[in-house]
């Protein structure tokens, strides 16, 4: 199979091998301010509908389904998002999403109704959905296997960061300029990404060579064990950290009676300590097999000991918690938990799969990461809409802490004991050298 990538002319000498690993932190650089940003957005619905005239229009079980909006269109981006990335290469399909996303952010300063946000919602899950399998597929053509889990936790770090910048940003640019004008400032920002990244992004030498072969289908990456059971496994854990980064706000309103402002001071904690748990969690797997420890035993280890560290505060949380402080503790060490636990799981499918097909797996199972995360957003706007109104918010946010500290255990399971073992999938790499057709791919 032939594939024909466009290398900016202006740029570094891909095959000069003494300034690609320069070269490299700057691209994850860039997959780092994406990220940023991707959670600038995704926040900034959440902190401006806490309160004043957002608050009126939306009500719980409205917020609950417009975020329902938002996943249901991140389940269907993804199905299809990592395809287009492995086939238009790293370059065109992270501008192309990431101008998606950036437009979407902008149109929401046009609304003036829970339908229309939820519309505009949806077109902004419809973007975000490429942040991440075309960062994956950015960490696999510029880093080695041992540096992956750490590249990883550097990108996935600017989630983390995005949350940490968006509740004083936010809650600045709102009471002082007004909701709408949030929405315009962080599209602006987009589009200045956006055009630092088409200038100097390029697919390096190797990587291109490594990327050769023929595109596996959806359906036959699905069937295998690896990627069937990864799917299932996300659909339990990553609405915990939806919950924690969409809910928060209106957590500490309904239960611990603080306002905006306060909330734009100190809510930033679990993030804070989420963005150690990135960078912690990639450094100390691969700190384990520089010692020796083979790679897929040392994935799997930080992947049990970090899963753990997100269902204990969430199960104790209701015992524990009796102020606003203590929460925010337990929803960082949650926090703290999840991201340690993701930089890892993301490095997963370039020690499984062909090169080629990275973006496509990350993107396949993240399906299940929108499907559980529509799921769940619900099931928890319409539980705390319902308990609190017979037992109050206290009770109801304590039930739904409890619930996800159990799919937090259901997911970590599936990864330790029916994924299966790390290593690469011999029919999956048989299959992008067998009978091979013809594929361009412009980067």
């Amino acid at each position: 199979m032939k594939k024909n990538f466009s290398v900016n002319p202006l740029l570094i000498n891909p095959t000069d091998s003494g300034k690609l690993p320069r070269m490299r932190w700057v691209m994850i650089t860039m997959a780092f301010l994406a990220t940023v940003l991707n959670y600038v957005h995704r926040l900034s619905f959440s902190y401006l509908s806490v309160s004043g005239s957002l608050r009126h229009m939306i009500t719980d079980e409205a917020f609950g389904y417009i975020a329902t909006a938002f996943f249901i269109a991140y389940m269907i981006s993804n199905a299809v998002s990592g395809f287009v990335i492995d086939r238009l290469g790293t370059r065109i399909g992270y501008s192309l999403y990431m101008a998606c996303w950036t437009t979407a952010a902008l149109l929401h300063a046009l609304a003036a109704s829970p339908f229309q946000f939820g519309l505009f919602r949806f077109l902004l899950g419809i973007g975000e959905a490429g942040n991440w399998p075309a960062a994956i597929k950015l960490t696999d053509e510029w880093f080695s296997p041992e540096e992956r889990s750490t590249a990883t936790g550097i990108f996935n770090s600017g989630a983390a960061i995005g949350a940490i910048v968006a509740p004083p940003l936010i809650a600045w640019v709102g009471i002082s300029y007004g909701w709408q004008a949030c929405f315009i400032l962080i599209g602006l920002l987009g589009y200045a990404w956006l055009a630092v990244f088409w200038f100097i992004y390029y697919t390096p030498e190797k990587s291109i060579r490594k990327s050769t072969g023929r595109v596996i289908p959806p359906g036959r990456l699905l069937k295998t064990r690896f990627v069937s059971w990864l799917f299932v496994s996300k659909f339990f854990m990553d609405p915990i950290w939806y919950f924690i980064t969409f809910w928060i706000g209106r957590y500490l309103v309904d239960v611990h009676g603080w306002g905006l402002a306060k909330i734009g001071r100190v809510s930033l904690i679990p993030f804070v300590t989420a963005d150690f748990g990135n960078i912690l969690g990639g450094l100390f797997t691969q700190r384990m097999i520089r010692s020796g420890i083979a790679i897929p035993k040392a994935r799997k280890i930080t992947a049990a000991a970090s899963g753990l560290l997100v269902a204990f505060p969430l199960l104790s949380g209701p015992l524990l918690i009796h102020s606003g402080a203590m929460a925010l503790g337990m929803l960082a060490l949650a926090g703290f938990g999840h991201a340690a636990y993701t930089s890892n799981t993301m490095a997963f499918p370039a020690d499984v799969v062909p090169a080629n097909a990275t973006a496509s797996v990350w993107g396949l199972v993240s399906v299940g990461a929108g499907l559980g995360g529509a799921f769940f957003q619900s099931v928890s706007g319409i539980t705390v809409h319902r308990i609190s109104q017979h037992a109050g918010y206290a009770s109801a946010y304590n039930t739904v802490f409890v619930g996800y500290g159990v799919i937090a255990l259901i997911g970590l399971a599936i990864v330790l004991f029916l994924m299966g073992p790390l290593v690469p999938d011999k029919k999956l790499h048989d299959y992008t050298t067998l009978a091979p057709g013809k594929m361009t791919i412009v980067n």
